[in-house]
């Protein structure tokens, strides 16, 4: 089948079958003798888009035939949204990318397959193309179990490349990268049909298209891109790929024979890696016009191409899900990075916030009482405004910037070594990231270097049971996931003097503030501390949320008490409004 030729000509193309005559080996040796091997261009492209046409689809699925015919098949791992498809041999493990702008397959070293790797205990009876198709047939032979029969089968058409894998004689589907419906439905359960299409000349008998019957068929459409439909819609094994080469009136025929010669496997093909304008195209044999490298197979092309044209691309066997995971986390690391920088670069110079308190206590009794602003001179005779709690007494707002410049103090002594820490750990884990890319690191040291409470898809869920922030001035905090977990953070994850807080009279998360002394906590972080509490309670959607605070020491469980209900003691209270964009900005994983 083929998925119409009309459309093949923006695509791609397809075909069934065909059997060169004599020549075809002479022509093939006097298209490579014209062509002659090429430099490629050194230029990279952003993505390569490679288009899967009938001839390379026979002539990858007869190479792979060669090379892995009999071999032991132990397992398969279908990463769906990464669109790709790895099977795992005893001597090879085979890379099968369906991505729609970077497909293709390769051939790496054995490894044991991943514990959620689907196992698939077989033999490779053949591997084989139908004539003038885009699909590829893996046939198995299962070792142990039944039914006895099993059908990998992969299909190459434009935009829609799949993976399907089938059980029995009747090709049960048992596993679908992309489902269908309509005339052609395919989920599993049910069995597989195969794509349907009038097929083309030379298909089936090659010999057939002769000279005379190639000029009748051309000859009359006008040049251009009229002529380029109806090559493709006629002949089989044709393509835009190659079309442009087949429509010259000298010698397109005899190079249509060539091509099908090796289509058909009456000739061997000459992989070569074109170079296409949308980027390097792996194929069967030179085309005339186009500037080409030779390749010494066409799996090898293949990661050529990929090298070449998308260098982060480059196929390793680490789960494509598990490379994600860590993407996400060296992003979250260096935004941490510049969380620290930017809060070391807002804060104000703490001798100059304490002056203030110092310029409040000279001129205590000249400050009136409920004033949010005052103007005073200061020690050196000029004018300066003060911010003041209107609430409270002149020595009171003195205290307050006493606070804030012990406050500005103590993250300037911690600030310096997080943004060590936090760059250390970004280069460390941007440095694997590269590697990871290139196939240098294994899957277990990948794994081992995300956080615990991670929680991919394979992790089983985070092991730790709160999420971690960092104050402004650099305080942790932990929020807890859940009232189950809520306890466990509690009563087991923190010490007797840190800070206790919860959303008053709704359920929430309980929150940590890590302190470990026995006084107040920094007004800010302390803050922080509230306004996630306040997010992670039922009350995150109003305008202002109570929440109280005490130290860890004065909450208790009752005995029998349901999950998360805990009695604080000694208990203040803040109002507070819930922030979505602080969350962001203070999470650390």
């Amino acid at each position: 089948m083929k998925c119409g030729h009309a459309e093949e000509l923006v695509d791609a193309s397809g075909g069934r079958g065909s059997t060169a005559g004599g020549g075809a080996v002479d022509v093939t040796q006097s298209l490579i003798r014209e062509q002659g091997p090429k430099r490629l261009a050194t230029a990279r492209f952003p993505e390569v888009t490679l288009r899967w046409d009938s001839p390379l689809v026979a002539a990858v699925a007869r190479e792979l035939n060669q090379r892995l015919r009999g071999a032991r098949l132990r397992a398969l791992l279908p990463e769906f949204e990464a669109h790709r498809l790895s099977l795992y041999f005893r001597e090879h493990t085979l890379v099968i990318r369906l991505h729609p702008t970077h497909s293709g397959l390769f051939m790496l070293d054995p490894v044991d397959p991943p514990a959620d790797a689907r196992p698939l205990a077989s033999k490779v009876r053949a591997i084989e193309a139908p004539a003038d198709e885009r699909l590829m047939v893996f046939s198995l032979l299962r070792v142990r179990g039944s039914p006895a029969r099993a059908d990998l089968i992969i299909e190459w058409i434009a935009n829609r490349h799949n993976a399907i894998l089938t059980e029995g004689a009747d090709r049960t589907i048992r596993m679908v990268f992309r489902t269908g419906t309509g005339a052609r439905p395919l989920r599993p359960g049910l069995d597989y049909t195969l794509p349907t299409l009038a097929p083309r000349l030379g298909a089936d008998a090659p010999d057939d298209v002769t000279r005379e019957r190639w000029e009748a068929s051309l000859g009359a459409v006008p040049e251009g891109r009229e002529r380029r439909r109806a090559l493709v819609s006629t002949f089989a094994w044709t393509s835009p790929i190659n079309a442009p080469a087949l429509l010259d009136p000298e010698s397109g025929h005899a190079r249509w024979q060539a091509l099908a010669g090796i289509a058909t496997g009456a000739v061997a093909p000459v992989p070569v890696l074109l170079e296409l304008d949308r980027g390097p195209q792996p194929y069967v044999m030179p085309i005339a016009g186009v500037d080409h490298a030779p390749a010494a197979t066409l799996v090898d092309a293949f990661q050529r191409a990929a090298e070449r044209s998308a260098p982060n691309l480059v196929v390793t066997l680490l789960p494509a899900q598990l490379v994600t995971r860590l993407e996400r986390y060296v992003e979250t690391l260096r935004a941490r990075c510049t969380r620290l920088e930017e809060e070391r670069d807002r804060l104000d110079d703490p001798a100059r916030v304490q002056a203030k308190g110092d310029l409040l206590l000279a001129h205590f009794h000249e400050i009136p009482r409920g004033v949010e602003r005052v103007r005073l001179d200061d020690f050196e005779g000029r004018k300066v405004w003060l911010d003041l709690d209107p609430t409270a007494p002149p020595d009171a707002n003195a205290r307050r910037y006493y606070d804030e410049a012990a406050r500005i103090r103590r993250a300037l002594e911690r600030l310096p070594g997080l943004i060590r820490d936090a760059r250390g750990r970004w280069q460390a884990h941007a440095d694997l990231l590269d590697r990871a890319r290139t196939g240098d690191a294994a899957a277990a040291e990948v794994e081992a270097s995300l956080p615990a409470e991670g929680s991919g898809p394979t992790s089983g869920g985070p092991t730790l049971p709160y999420r971690r922030y960092r104050s402004s001035g650099g305080l942790e905090i932990r929020v807890g996931r859940g009232a189950r977990r809520n306890d466990d953070l509690t009563f087991r994850h923190s010490a007797p003097d840190d800070v206790w807080l919860h959303a008053r009279d709704t359920a929430g998360a309980h929150v940590i503030l890590r302190w470990g002394r026995n006084e107040t906590p920094p007004a800010r972080d302390l803050e922080e501390a509230a306004v996630l509490a306040a997010l992670g309670s039922k009350a995150r959607t109003s305008g202002s949320v109570p929440v109280d605070w005490t130290l860890r020491k004065y909450v208790r469980k009752p005995r029998k008490a349901a999950p998360g209900l805990v009695i604080p003691d000694r208990v203040k209270t803040l109002f507070v409004e819930p922030d979505p964009a602080l969350e962001e900005r203070l999470r650390m994983d």
